[in-house]
Order: structure tokens, then sequence, then C-alpha cells
């Protein structure tokens, strides 16, 4: 055993053991839509007095936090969002309606001095001298019904909500006087408070200018009479008050809350609200947790089929890299989303690559040097790992640039997703690099294994190669024939989104989507019916099952989604809400163009990269490939009518990963191959290069098409567009990564001035001035 083969598996023991450390002494953080609850974004306004920008976000989030905490959930989180969002998550709060009231209302407390009623309300008793005149610009006044419903004239404010100390509900059994709200004040407001109602108790007993009016929000609240008592001028020299009024114990307790967690510093406005029933996040971890295991044991299956024992050794190494992600999730503090789920049990298959990468790579190792040394198997591994290593760097590069798009410009859940699929991605070079390099190694050095190759799978050629060797097909001979077909694809495409339209979902279009399920099947025109009679007739319904309903409307008013279930429930016996997603249309409008520029920056960024490592018409073909694969996936969307939200967009660009992935491995060995000829013609190096890489290509496609097709069958509705989205994106970029990527590279290649031409015959003498002859433009 070499010294680097100890070292690899040392680190992988060491990192193993602490994975699995992590995995047993620590607990998942399940986002809400796993574990069910509520998440709330709310947008900072500018006010008359205050601008929304990052310090008043800032202050606003901490009195936000006071008022959360004051509710008694558990475990909440509130944090700034940009400049001027709050994001805010209640886990096991289902029904947000009365905790968005609360959060979102200002709580503007004041305390004004009653100086009459208006000229139309009723006639003013005999008028007596105001012994404190206020100064002309304090004169303000404020007309406002009062609890009762008869309108006040108020005076300027005395007292804000800033000199309440404390505010607590209490109840008064004993006098019959049901639930009040006390207030206690702090120092100069108390001395505020005993002249306010000292002035007040000048007026006579039942003159209205005897009351104090204590305003919410611009609306009265209570404006209670001073104490027959208290004399003129002395007021109450208690410091304390109690806000009375025909409140519940729900009431009393909210404003109290209100009062007590102090005034927000601006204006705030939901613009997201998504909830989730805790019946369908566990649903989904259930649902997830079968198709990973079924999907995981049919890839470690077949990796075991094609290489034998080092495949069985690949699928150990598989495991391996499902611990140490698991625990770099759980160690980091990850919150695992359901869209981050998926791209955990998606990533398992993805592993796979960089293993049949090397593998493939050692064949070919293999074959060539069978009969020069006396240790072949060691000495092929060792090469197929090391002439891979630059295939499988470049390709993961691709897919960590869209994992940092989805982190960046995504929203919600969709922002787990990018991080899981980056950990992923890390995870897996690991594993495949280190871990599954260990255990090939040391299994190579067994002479039962060398000896036999029909045990350790790498000195069997495999099917595939053995029959692309025996047929040598002759591609390309008419590459613009495979152009032809590729630009009637994405013809057809193109014409179904002009035709058909694309379904936004209401992350990109604004509204309200509720999910359902009733006791009783209920018909999708019966209820259209009900909710039509409801005043909902612009409502969207559609059905997943006799018993469970989805309905999408532009209405997100406060009582919709009331409204909803109570016409639901008319017809379908109880109704339980399991989902309810609402986005504001500004919202809407910016998720929609951050979905634009995420496709933007993906093709540029790749394009960029690209560029760099290969020469540009590599570059240009492989973003050719990936975008043709983009137009196709949105095309078949449309065709089948199904939703493009924020999940698709994840898949989306996870499938701009993989198609950049495909033309990655299959330009590297172009690259290669052709710089051994330098000065030959494109298309022979091409053709090669394609059948070569082809095995690599069909056997990671087989690992992931176990995964996603396990997703898509187990994993529910919530996963069904998912992996449907995938299995396509996979499907169209394998074809294009050979069809539509390397033809444009040899109809690029073949109107260069001073390239090779891209088929068979005489070579073209490079220009003077334009580089030495033998560069032909190939990078490492």
């Amino acid at each position: 055993m070499t010294r680097a083969t100890t070292v690899r598996a040392v680190l992988a023991a060491v990192v193993l053991l602490v994975s699995l450390f992590v995995t047993l002494t620590m607990s998942p953080r399940l986002g809400l839509d796993l574990q069910g609850g509520t998440r709330l974004v709310l947008q900072a306004k500018d006010s008359p007095t205050a601008k929304a920008d990052r310090e008043s976000t800032d202050r606003t989030v901490e009195v936000l936090r006071q008022r959360i905490d004051a509710l008694g959930v558990a475990e909440p989180t509130v944090t700034r969002s940009g400049e001027d969002r709050v994001l805010i998550e209640l886990p096991d709060v289902t029904d947000p309606r009365e905790a968005a009231e609360v959060l979102g209302r200002t709580a503007q407390l004041t305390f004004h001095p009653v100086i009459g009623v208006p000229d139309d309300a009723a006639p003013d008793p005999k008028p007596e001298p105001d012994p404190k005149p206020k100064p002309e610009s304090e004169s303000e006044e404020l007309v406002l019904p009062d609890e009762s419903g008869g309108r006040l004239r108020l005076g300027a404010p005395d007292l804000s909500g800033a000199g309440v100390k404390d505010a607590r509900a209490e109840f008064d059994g004993q006098r019959g006087a049901g639930w009040s709200v006390s207030l206690d004040f702090r120092d100069d407001a108390s001395r505020d408070w005993t002249r306010l109602t000292g002035e007040a108790a000048c007026h006579p007993p039942q003159d209205e200018r005897r009351r104090v009016a204590i305003v919410l929000d611009e609306k009265v609240i209570s404006s209670p009479q001073v104490s027959p008592s208290v004399t003129c001028g002395a007021g109450l020299p208690s410091g304390t008050t109690q806000i009375t009024g025909s409140f519940s114990a729900d009431e009393a307790k909210n404003l109290a809350l209100l009062i007590k967690g102090g005034a927000l510093p601006v204006p705030v406005e939901v613009v997201e609200q998504r909830t989730v029933g805790p019946t369908l996040g566990a649903e989904a971890i259930s649902a997830s947790a079968r198709a990973a295991v079924i999907g995981a044991g049919l890839t470690a299956l077949f990796i075991t089929f094609v290489y034998r024992l080092f495949g069985g050794l690949a699928a150990l190494a598989l495991a391996g890299y499902t611990l140490i992600s698991y625990a770099a999730l759980v160690a980091l503090g990850v919150t695992l989303t359901l869209p981050g789920l998926a791209g955990f049990v998606l990533a398992i298959g993805m592993a796979v690559d960089a293993n049949v990468l090397a593998f493939e790579r050692a064949r070919e190792e293999y074959a060539s040097r069978s009969g020069r040394t006396s240790r072949p198997l060691r000495s092929a591994l060792a090469a197929g790992f090391r002439n891979a290593r630059t295939a499988v760097v470049d390709s993961n590069v691709t897919t960590l640039l869209a994992a940092g798009l989805l982190f960046g410009l995504g929203s919600g859940p969709v922002k787990g997703f990018g991080v899981t699929l980056a950990i992923g991605v890390l995870v897996s070079m690991f594993s495949a690099l280190v871990i599954a390099r260990a255990l090939t190694e040391l299994a190579a050095g067994s002479r039962f294994v060398t000896d036999f190759p029909g045990v350790n799978g790498i000195g069997l050629r495999g099917r595939v190669r053995t029959y692309l060797t025996r047929q040598a097909p002759q591609l390309f001979r008419r590459y613009r024939r495979w152009l032809g077909v590729s630009t009637v694809v994405v013809a057809l495409a193109v014409l179904g989104v002009t035709l058909r339209g694309l379904n936004l979902g209401v992350e990109f279009t604004g509204g309200r989507l509720m999910e359902y399920t009733t006791s009783r099947p209920v018909g999708i025109d019966t209820a259209r019916t009900a909710l039509a009679d409801a005043g909902f007739a612009d409502a969207e319904v559609t059905t997943a099952g006799e018993r469970e309903l989805s309905v999408r409307t532009g209405d997100t008013g406060d009582r919709t989604e009331a409204a909803i279930r109570d016409a639901l429930s008319a017809e379908g016996g109880a109704a339980t809400k399991v989902r309810d997603d609402l986005i504001g249309p500004s919202l809407g409008d910016e998720l929609r163009r951050h979905a634009l520029i995420a496709l933007g920056i993906a093709v540029g960024a790749q394009l960029l990269y690209l560029a760099v490592r290969f020469r540009w018409s590599f570059a240009v073909a492989s973003v050719t490939a990936m975008v043709h694969d983009v137009v196709i996936l949105v095309g078949v969307f449309a065709w089948l009518g199904r939703p493009v939200d924020g999940i698709f967009l994840a898949a989306l660009l996870t499938v701009i990963g993989y198609s950049v992935n495909d033309s990655v491995v299959v330009f590297d060995r172009v690259r290669e191959l052709w710089a051994r000829r330098p000065g030959s013609p494109l298309l022979p190096a091409a053709r090669a290069a394609v059948l070569q890489t082809v095995p690599r290509t069909v056997n990671t496609g087989m690992g992931a098409l176990f995964i996603l097709t396990a997703l898509a069958v187990l994993g529910g509705d919530s996963l069904r567009d998912f992996a449907l989205a995938l299995l396509i994106g996979i499907c169209v970029g394998t074809y294009s990564s050979v069809f539509t990527a390397v033809p444009v590279a040899l109809e690029m290649e073949s109107r260069r001035k001073d390239g090779g031409r891209t088929g068979q015959g005489q070579r073209q003498r490079p220009k003077a001035g334009r580089g030495r002859p033998a560069d032909n433009g190939a990078r490492v």
C-alpha cells in the first residue's frame, strides 16, 4: 500500500467517523414546508416621518421579535432580508391571520384631549374657558368616531405610546367589568398623564370634554370620563390607567401586546405568506425517504453490475457520501426545505458521475497497458483517476455556478435547494477522489482481484464500449442534419410557448394558492359553483384526488382564505388547509425579474468559464446546447400545461448545470485527442471523443434516472413536477451534448479562416503570423 493510499484511507476514515458522530448527536433543522408552519415576508414602507431604510428596518425587526415572543411561538425566526424586508418564520402556526394582523399593525398609540363634538353631530354644551390654551401650532384637530360610534373632536396628542412602561391584560370578575388593559407610565409620561386628566377634570361631569380619548392607529379604542372625584388641575396622581371597553380575552391580550411591543418605526405590508400543514410536511419526508432508498438501491445495483467489485466499492463510497452530506447539512445549520430534500436525494444519483468517469478512463488505460506491465490494474486505476480529474472538476464547477444562482436569486425554499446542491457537489468529489479511490486501490493490491478481470470490473471493456467499437459508426458525416433536427424541436417548443403560453405560478404572477383536503369527495364543478356563489367567480380550481382541491385566486385579502374554506366545507364537510401561498403583485414582478436575471447570468457565467477552460468555439457550442435544453424543457411544460414556479426554476437551473456537465466531459476528451495530432481536422477527434465518452454518459444518466423516477413515482405531488422537469432535462441534455454541441463546434471550426478543416482531406496551411503550426487552440 502506497503512502498516498494510506493518507486517503486515514482521511476518509476520520471524515466518516466525524460525520457519524454529528449524525448521532445533532438533529436537522427542518424548514417550514417540512415541519409545518407559516413564513411571512414583510415589506417596510416609507411614512411621512420615517424612511424605510436598513436602520429603520433593523428597529422594526426588534419590535416584531418582541411581539412574536409575546405570542408564545416556539423557535421563531425574525431576520432582515435585504434593505427593507423582514423574514419571519413561525413553526406550527397554520392559521396566520391573527399573527399577521398583530405583526403588521404599526400600533401608533396616542392620548388626546376631547374638545367637543362636531357641529353636525350634537349641540355643544355651554363652553367653558380652557384653563391652559394650546399654542397655535398644537391646535390641530382630529374627528374620529368613539367606541360607540359617536363622533368626537380631538385635540393634538399630549402623550404617545412611547411613554408606556408596561401593558397587561387583566380580568375583573368581582365588579363584572370584564377584560381591561392596565398601563404603567414612565416618569415623564406619568406627569403628562396627570396634566391631561387634570385639564379634562375642569369640565363638568357628562361633558364630552371631560373625556380622554385613547387612539390606536387612528381608531378610538376607549374614551373614558375622568372620575368626578378628580378635581380641576389635580389629575390622576397614580401615573397608571386602565383602558376599558367591550374586550374579549384575545382582544385585551393582543392590545396589551401591541402597546407593550412598541410602535413600528415604519409601516409594513405582507408581500409573501406561505403556510404548510404538518401532515403535508410529514408526507413529503416519508415519500422522499422511500424514493431515496429505492433510487439509491437501484443505482448501487446498477453500478455494481457494470463495474463488478469496484462498482460495489463505489456504492459503498456512495453510502459514505450520503452520511457526509447529511452531517454537513446538520453541522452547518442548513435549513432543510422540501426542494432541498429533493436536491439531497438527486445528488445521490449525480454523485456516481465522478466514479464513472474515473472507472471508464481506467478501463481504457487497462486495455492499453495489459501485457506491457506486471501490474496493469493498479497503474491503470491510478491513471484513470488522474486523467479524469480535470473533467470531474470542470463539470462540477458548472453545477456549482447553477447552485450559486439558486441561492443568490432564488426565494424561500429554493435557496435551500441551492445550498444542498452545492454541498452535494463538493462532497461527491471527496467521495469519488478520496473514499472510492482509497477503497479501490486497497482492493487492487489483492492478487485475486488483479488476476480476474471479471471480478474487478476494470479489466472488462463493457457492453456499450464493445458494441461501439465493433460497429464503429461514422458519426457527424452530415452533422448539419443533426443541427436541423435540433432546430425543428426547438421550433416546436417555441410554438408551444406561443400558442399555449406558460402556466406561471403565484410566485411570478402574484395571488394566492390554497390546497385543502375535505372529509367527503367534492366534484370540481361543484367546488367552482360554491366558490362563485361566495364571490370568487374568477378562482381556478383543480383537483389531485377525490378529496384534494387546489384553489388559486388573485384576491389576497385577509378574509379570502376563511371565506374559501367555508364555501368548500359547505359542500365537502370539514375542509382542512394543507397549504397556503400568498404572493403580493410587487413581489411577483420581482421574482419574475430575478428568474430572467438568473437565466441570463447562468448563460453568461457558463460561457465565460468554458471560454477560459476551453477554446471559444467549444464554449459557444456548449452554451448553445444548454439554451437548446432550456427552450425544449420550457416548451414541453407549456404543451403539458404544468406550472412554471420557483420549484421549476430550481429544476431548470439544475438542468443547465447538468447539460454543461455533459458537454464538458465530451469536449474535455476532444481537447485531449485533438492535442495529440496538432493541425489535424477536428472531425476525427470529435467522433472518437464521442464514442469514448458515450459509456460514461449512459452510465451516469442511468444513475440519475433511477433516483428521479423514484421521486416522480413516490415523491408525491410536491415533487412530481420537479422530478418530471429533471427527467426531461437530463434526457434532452444527454442528446444535445452529442448531437447539438459537437455539430455546432464542427460548424464553427469549419468557418474559421485559420482553423483545421472538419472533413477528411488535406490540412490547411496556417497563415503567417497567426501562431505556431502545432497550435490548434487547445488549452490545458
